[in-house]
């Protein structure tokens, strides 16, 4: 296996074969630096792995900003085909030189496997701070294993690229532009893309926004655990009752979040309740160590 590492990437080079024969490269990119962030101007010092064949096409995986990837697809346009793998639903063919390989076709790489890890729903009511203790989460977890991944299935356009924004800029602004709208394929989408990364990750993070809703059924049946952040105490019941009662879920912690800078735990067992806060952007406060123990246990089931 080829690779280089230069500028905070490495680029890590295999090859493939999908179940219909079809030859692959892949081209998988992890981000080193602690922060996880890449900046445009170290682009002029990325070199990718010696080896690339360009007779075979090459599927670009891994985390990495939009201009990387659009680097990356210039860059290899001389292999026979260039596909951008989303982990959800398999690579998707963006640019191709050969007829058997058309744009827009889906390939399905590596092996196809049953076994199914864990899939964690963050629950809670609206403004308890879900959306940030969720990208805290999935930060501090990638630093011990990186095969996590963060699912956002909602449509009120907040996503990690809000939540590392620059203080300056107006997030809540980037989310009306982006914000969707609820549709009837909207969460079976999503719980098909979430047992699908179920097969692939260690764990997937499931953020499902801040409403009770009878739609979010194959949400439940998708997932394994939940855990509830709510600024509202009489809330949490009715999430117990939607996810472990109705969703039979397997209750992880409850946070009672606060806008105060506190940290109390009421409880280890059968699950973590504790009051915990602030959850707010911009103000980075460490997952507590107990809870974060605690999630990580469940990349071992």
């Amino acid at each position: 296996m080829a690779q280089t590492t230069n500028r905070g990437v490495q680029f890590k080079l295999s090859r493939g074969r999908t179940r219909e024969g079809l030859d692959y490269q892949v081209l998988a990119i992890e981000l080193t630096r602690p922060d996880r962030l890449v900046s445009p101007e170290d682009l002029g010092a990325i070199e990718l792995p010696p080896g690339i064949d360009t007779r075979v096409g090459v599927a670009i995986d891994g985390r990495g900003p939009i201009w990387l990837y659009g680097y990356l697809i210039h860059e290899l346009h001389p292999t026979a085909w260039v596909a951008c793998n989303d982990p959800r639903i398999g690579a998707i063919v963006v640019a191709t030189h050969t007829k058997g390989v058309r744009v827009g076709q889906i390939l399905q790489l590596g092996q196809v496997t049953d076994t199914l890890n864990p899939a964690l729903m963050v629950v809670g009511p609206p403004d308890s701070g879900k959306s940030v203790f969720s990208h805290r989460l999935f930060q501090s977890l990638i630093e011990v294993n990186s095969n996590i991944y963060l699912q956002r299935a909602n449509w009120d356009g907040e996503g990690n690229y809000t939540l590392e924004l620059p203080p300056d800029l107006d997030a809540e602004g980037f989310k009306a532009t982006n914000k969707g709208g609820l549709s009837d394929r909207f969460f079976p989408y999503h719980a098909r893309a979430i047992l699908e990364l179920r097969r692939q990750k260690a764990l997937t993070i499931v953020d499902v926004g801040g409403m009770v809703q009878p739609e979010k059924q194959p949400i439940l049946e998708a997932c394994t655990h939940y855990l509830i952040i709510s600024s509202q105490r009489d809330a949490v019941d009715d999430w117990h009752e939607f996810c472990r009662d109705r969703g039979n879920l397997t209750p992880v912690a409850v946070i009672h979040s606060s806008l105060e800078e506190v940290e109390i735990v009421h409880q280890q067992q059968p699950f973590i309740e504790m009051t915990c806060g602030p959850w707010i952007r911009g103000q980075s406060r460490p997952i507590p160590e107990g809870l974060m123990e605690r999630i990580k246990g469940l990349l071992n089931k």
